[in-house]
């Protein structure tokens, strides 16, 4: 354990400011400006330090100190430097209003508080606090309200924070270094720095958000000013070109917004036209082609070598007779439908269509096997529609 004293005071000044032969102590440690107090192993400051009325910049870093030492008589003091330590508490630091940088990194400082009267300060440093095992870093609301308006650095990193919307009220922030913490939320990111406009460089590395698609583009464009990310600089072109491609973005997104709102005010409920059900286009009938076209007409049993021989000797006769063909025209006569067909199966068919009725009168058949090929003609020949009548009448075939 070593507590300071007048001869460690004595030492820790520069070369430029050694004690002359004819100076007291006293006058000596009264126009010190600077002191050099580092790793010496100090644990315990006394008030030797208050002799020092003229101190504007103390390092006390890499020692043993429990608490921040009682530092009301050098309220002169514009730095200081008490990171590597084992303090647990912001304390003793409201005589200190002229203090502009505070580093208290590596340290067990669980809350930023106490800070209320450091009206000046403009840099803070707390990272890598030495916190038992799933404890973070906290901000006391009163504190960051009353540096908000001068506070420009602020160093959070390694604090395990989740979130940082509790300095949401750092709007002229100029460096923000939260790397190393636990921040996943995009969105709160982009509402926090969005309103830090004196922003210009911003550390985020080692959070797991930077794993996300296209973090860097989108950093950027949070942060119109950043000139910074990550320890690499941002070019104009590349920062102009996101800022477009934004903008552009932005606006058909509000275009499109406006035609779903003018869409929906059609409808009673208001609800927007992408919460609708999907519309189902019905199949459209099929065009209906006037007159009646009838199919090939297929003998149901024959077969199909069969039938080919017999629609070939029927174009045959057709060809050689061109009376027989004129006669194997429909005719119409006195609303009666009149046709003759050749006498291919050796005997006549007489069919006749009445009211819906169809008959089918076979002549005069010579044998059993003519009788077999006509028959699933006359079956199939009384299956044509019913509209083939006209709408009624006798008709022959």
């Amino acid at each position: 354990m070593v507590k300071l004293t007048l001869d460690l005071i004595a030492r820790g000044t520069s070369g430029y400011t050694k004690k002359k032969r004819d100076e007291s102590m006293q006058q000596y440690l009264k126009r010190l400006t600077h002191l050099y107090l580092e790793d010496r192993c100090i644990d315990e400051v006394g008030e030797d330090l208050s002799m020092c009325r003229n101190l504007t910049v103390l390092y006390l870093y890499d020692n043993q100190l429990l608490r921040i030492p009682t530092l009301h008589h050098n309220q002169h003091l514009t730095m200081l430097y008490l990171q590597n330590n084992d303090i647990h508490k912001i304390e003793n630091l409201s005589p200190l209003t002229r203090l502009t940088k505070l580093y208290l990194g590596g340290n067990c400082i669980t809350v930023i508080e106490g800070l209320d009267k450091l009206e000046n300060l403009q840099e803070l440093h707390i990272e890598n606090q030495r916190m038992p095992p799933g404890e973070k870093l906290l901000f006391d609301p009163r504190t960051m309200r009353a540096i908000s308006s001068s506070l420009q650095v602020l160093n959070i990193a390694g604090n395990n924070l989740d979130s940082i919307r509790d300095i949401e009220c750092l709007r002229n922030l100029y460096q923000l270094h939260a790397n190393d913490n636990l921040l996943t939320d995009m969105k709160e990111l982009a509402h926090v720095i969005g309103g830090m406009f004196r922003l210009w460089r911003l550390d985020l590395m080692g959070n797991p958000l930077c794993h996300k698609a296209k973090y860097r583009d989108r950093v950027i464009v949070m942060a119109k000013n950043i000139d910074v990310l990550d320890g690499k600089e941002i070019s104009e072109t590349s920062r102009r070109f996101l800022h477009n491609w934004h903008d552009a973005r932005e606006v058909q997104k509000k275009r499109r917004e406006e035609n779903l709102r003018k869409g929906s005010g059609e409808f009673g409920d208001g609800a927007l036209l992408r919460e609708l059900p999907p519309v189902k286009d019905h199949p459209r009938p099929p065009h209906k082609i006037p007159g009646y076209m009838m199919p090939g007409l297929m003998m149901k049993g024959l077969p199909r070598k069969q039938f080919d021989e017999i629609l070939a000797r029927t174009n045959s006769n057709l060809a050689e007779d061109p009376v027989q063909t004129h006669s194997a025209s429909m005719k119409t006569r006195s609303g009666i439908l009149r046709s003759k067909l050749p006498d291919i199966f050796g005997t006549s068919l007489s069919i006749s269509l009445k009211r819906g009725s169809l008959s089918v009168d076979v002549g005069a058949v010579s044998s059993r096997a003519d009788l077999q090929r006509v028959l699933p003609l006359s079956r199939s020949l009384t299956r044509l529609p019913q509209h083939l009548s006209g709408g009624g009448g006798n008709h022959f075939l």
